[in-house]
């Protein structure tokens, strides 16, 4: 299962978001420093509103959504590259994460210590960004030197990986994320061999108070996040409100919905992260449906359909022969299997058949 992280500064609201994607009491939430020092990890539902409408389709007994993990990282301060606060720590959970979800503050209140003083969002990512900088530029200097000795050999590889690197070191020095270098497909997949922490995808959370939720896009903290990780990160960003959510794990859903519509909002931001970062992370979601369940399944975009498959059992991958297919979209429009293959809608593909987003499949295979 891929990860997520959550990172960001001390006291921004981390582990009070975590508790809300986990729907728990997990990780300990306090108005200090570092009171995360272990990392917490919980595995955390998509929402998926399509997985209901396939249940009721197929008449299935159960509905099993998709799925992926958080991990709540300590909270980092400037100097973590050097080792300041937790940074070994902190860096050394990143470097096992697949994406980034950075928690930054977009609410004042004087009862909650910020470390650094005053509430200023674009400061507090930028010392976050340069920790993980600083942290990828001195890896990248140790490989140039290897490199370097083994391109003068005339090894092929290194001379490439040299020539990457190379462009990397001054990115790095200019305060740049790895994930912004312009790289073509094969640098690309030289990159993520470098494990760079810069190079993890990213998206920002802009936590914000329960009677700022409703007008966020007003928000003067969440319009700097904007417009800053728009110019320097490439990055997507969603308003959400952590402390909204800590009081909604508790209530039954329809209490928090009733909560949630005299705030003024259908939505904390939560689900909408979490499906932001399901985006983030490369994935996408096809169903199965039978009278036992409907199922959603994870797998990375450009997957064909023997590898899909594979997710649900090994053989199914080992001795796949065709796939049957219906888009979500028709199933849903038409009511009905029988109806989709009157209409022309249900399909065979084959072995080079990428599956897509909301396929509902049912795999032929040899054992």
């Amino acid at each position: 299962m891929l990860k997520a992280g959550i990172v960001g500064l001390p006291n921004v609201g981390k582990s009070t978001l975590f508790n809300a994607l986990t729907r728990s009491r997990k990780a300990e939430a306090a108005n200090y420093p570092f009171c995360t020092i272990d990392p917490n990890v919980g595995v955390v539902t998509v929402p998926d509103d399509r997985l209901e409408v396939l249940r009721k389709i197929a008449k299935a007994h159960a509905a099993i959504p998709a799925a992926i993990e958080f991990v709540d990282v300590a909270g980092l301060v400037a100097g973590a590259s050097r080792g300041e606060g937790l940074g070994n720590q902190f860096l050394g959970t990143i470097r096992e994460v697949d994406a980034i979800v950075h928690v930054v503050r977009c609410f004042r209140d004087p009862d909650v210590i910020h470390t650094v003083g005053s509430i200023e969002p674009v400061r507090d990512i930028e010392i976050v960004a340069t920790e993980l900088i600083l942290s990828d530029l001195e890896a990248v200097l140790k490989r140039i030197d290897k490199a370097q000795k083994k391109a003068k050999s005339g090894d092929k590889e290194a001379q490439v990986e040299l020539a990457l690197l190379e462009r990397l070191a001054p990115h790095l020095n200019a305060s740049k994320p790895a994930n912004v270098l312009s790289v073509n497909e094969d640098e690309a997949r030289l990159l993520r061999l470098f494990q760079l922490l810069s190079a993890k995808p990213v998206i920002y959370a802009c936590n914000v108070a329960e009677g700022d939720l409703a007008t966020a896009a007003q928000n003067p903290f969440v319009q700097g996040v904007a417009g800053f990780v728009r110019a320097h990160h490439d990055a997507a960003y969603v308003p959400i409100s952590a402390r909204i959510e800590s009081e909604l794990v508790d209530l039954a859903p329809d209490e928090a919905k009733a909560f949630l519509r005299d705030l003024g909002v259908d939505d904390s931001g939560v689900s909408s992260l979490i499906r932001a970062t399901y985006e983030l992370l490369g994935l996408l979601t096809f169903f199965t449906a039978n009278e036992k369940e409907a199922r959603a399944w994870t797998i990375r975009k450009g997957w064909k359909a023997p590898q899909a498959a594979g997710i649900i059992h090994t053989d199914f991958e080992k001795g796949f022969i065709k796939a049957e297919v219906v888009a979500f979209a028709d199933l849903a429009r038409l009511g009905s299997v029988a109806a989709a293959r009157e209409a022309g809608k249900y399909r065979l593909e084959g072995k080079e058949y990428a599956l897509q987003d909301g396929d509902v499949a049912l795999f032929r295979f040899n054992t």
